[in-house]
């Protein structure tokens, strides 16, 4: 009976230790469970997150090239209107040049025409007693007299022209008789040298010819002698 009441004891101790360990395992498997569900709860979080982060990364890249292109253009835009800002200030400062340049020529203008009035004034009388209409016709008068003497000097530079041209062909062609007519005199020269030694040789031809009818007349005389004696002889 003590041995059945320890073993009933003990089984008893051994059912409450299994107990124990069942509640054990129980709130472990629970904990466990719960751990599990917080670390799926946490994956789906990261896999949302990383979802987000891929899906902004997409959106940022796409932003950045946008604002990479437009922030080219700008400069781009930037750079046109920097070298057309360049091209109006030239424009500018050639423009105010110019106009300087403009002023300048106007005060020079009104300088002059100040200082001309006064002929203005004695056209205007010279209008009045004379036969011309207007100023303009005095002005158009004088224009014409001026291409006149334009002309006439024209003429007479061309006249000059012609008058040297002349006198240069006139040089030359003196210069070229007086070489014709010195080569002339070189050729009269030795064609009287030629003349003198044909005289010479045709006096010595002539004494030759002299001698050749000489010697000839003797030979002929010597020949009808012979003649005359060989016919001697044959008779």
């Amino acid at each position: 009976e003590e041995d059945s009441t320890n073993s009933f004891v003990c089984l008893l101790k051994k059912m409450k230790e299994m107990r124990v360990m069942e509640k054990v395992v129980e709130e472990t498997e629970e904990a466990f469970t719960g751990r599990m569900g917080a670390l799926a709860e946490h994956w789906r979080d990261l896999h949302a997150r990383r979802a987000q982060l891929k899906a902004h990364v997409v959106t940022s890249g796409t932003t950045v090239k946008e604002n990479e292109r437009l922030r080219t253009q700008a400069l781009k835009k930037a750079k046109e209107e920097r070298v057309e800002n360049s091209k109006k200030e030239s424009e500018l400062l050639r423009a105010r040049r110019e106009l300087e340049s403009l002023r300048e020529q106007h005060q020079k203008l009104s300088k002059k025409l100040l200082k001309y009035s006064l002929f203005k004034r004695y056209l205007e009388d010279v209008v009045e007693n004379s036969q011309f209409r207007d100023v303009e016709d005095i002005i158009t008068y004088y224009k014409a007299l001026v291409r006149t003497r334009k002309d006439l000097l024209q003429s007479q530079w061309g006249n000059r022209q012609l008058l040297q041209q002349g006198k240069v062909l006139q040089q030359r062609i003196r210069a070229q008789n007086e070489a014709d007519i010195l080569q002339c005199r070189n050729v009269l020269v030795q064609l009287k040298g030629s003349l003198e030694q044909a005289q010479r040789d045709i006096q010595q031809w002539e004494h030759r010819w002299a001698e050749v009818q000489d010697r000839a007349t003797r030979k002929a005389t010597e020949l009808k002698s012979l003649t005359m004696a060989i016919h001697s002889l044959f008779q």
